[in-house]
């Protein structure tokens, strides 16, 4: 059973002081038959006490106040955690079976959050794509497995060029983006070919073997598998999520499974800075080594802010319509 050190630091620094910063964390893996949690310690800027409680998909949820006046705050956790890997689906029942069991499935609880559509202005070229690279002519396993080879093989991973809020809409005319992004476009094909889908946060843990994804949260989708149950996909790396994917929430998209978001009073620009590492190595952990803060990019609150690649590739799309 691999069994993973990981550190998890969040940092806001602000132009000038703030205060009443209301916060809502979702630091806490997801303990059940595949994933334990060894120990979890929390060190928050002004030690506020952290109210718990689950939510409605079941994740442990915490939230704080510091209402003291500060230009700082930071939020670190430090996690142990145990996984296990998980048998994959046989895939012996008949497709016919499996499509059929997922359409009984279009109404019922919980299902139904996890099939509703997002709309967007590419809908139709997106809902061409994947039901031809599907047809229903393979297995739910199958199709989603192709659906998840397509992302990763025209999408590519290009960090700082999407924030939070980008649009389904931008990332398909990008054809890039981070986890995040991949994730968001596979649940929006997966729930277009009925398959219940769910967004996945946490983080991957590759035993060095070059995985993207490291070094801040990760982000990947759970499909239901007929006669089975739900079986993670990351489109990231073009893998079946298992013992190195370490869960920490589950829902219908990003906003469901954000690990740190919330609100305070004072001037609205601030720089976010995150750093994530794991220490592991075959079960037996290691010391840890120095966590490194990396900038990550906050959506605009005053005006549209562009970076290069975004300009270039507006630029290219524009010389082809010409």
């Amino acid at each position: 059973m691999p069994r993973f050190k990981i550190h998890h630091i969040t940092r806001y620094c602000y132009e000038v002081p703030v205060v009443d910063s209301a916060n809502q964390i979702m630091l806490f893996p997801l303990e059940d038959e595949f994933q334990d949690v060894l120990k979890h310690d929390l060190i928050i800027t002004g030690e506020p006490a952290v109210d718990m409680y689950l939510d409605y998909y079941g994740n442990k949820v915490g939230s704080f106040m510091y209402t003291a006046s500060h230009k700082e705050l930071t939020i670190d956790a430090r996690i142990e955690v145990v996984t296990r890997e998980r048998e994959l689906p046989a895939d012996t029942t008949p497709k016919e079976d499996q499509w059929n069991n997922l359409l009984s499935l279009a109404y019922v609880i919980p299902y139904i959050d996890f099939l509703k559509q997002e709309k967007f202005n590419a809908l139709a070229a997106v809902q061409d794509i994947a039901h031809a690279e599907q047809s229903r002519q393979v297995t739910v396993l199958e199709a989603a497995k192709k659906l998840t080879e397509y992302v990763y093989k025209n999408f590519q991973y290009i960090k700082g060029v999407t924030t939070v809020e980008t649009t389904l809409d931008e990332i398909w005319e990008l054809k890039a983006g981070v986890c995040q992004d991949f994730a968001h476009i596979l649940l929006a094909m997966l729930r277009m070919i009925d398959i219940p889908a769910r967004y996945v946060s946490g983080y991957v843990c590759p035993n060095r073997s070059g995985m993207r994804g490291e070094g801040a949260t990760h982000a990947w989708v759970e499909a239901y598998i007929p006669f089975y149950g739900w079986l993670g996909f990351d489109p990231t790396n073009n893998c079946i999520a298992n013992e190195l994917h370490v869960r920490l929430a589950v829902g219908r998209s990003f906003i469901d499974c954000s690990p740190v978001k919330g609100t305070y009073k004072g001037i609205a620009k601030h720089q976010l800075d995150v750093g994530v590492s794991v220490a592991y190595e075959d079960g037996v952990t290691h010391s840890e080594e120095t966590t490194v803060l990396t900038t990550q990019p906050v959506a605009p609150t005053n005006g549209e802010v562009k970076n290069s690649w975004r300009q270039h590739m507006e630029m290219m799309q524009m010389q082809q319509q010409q």
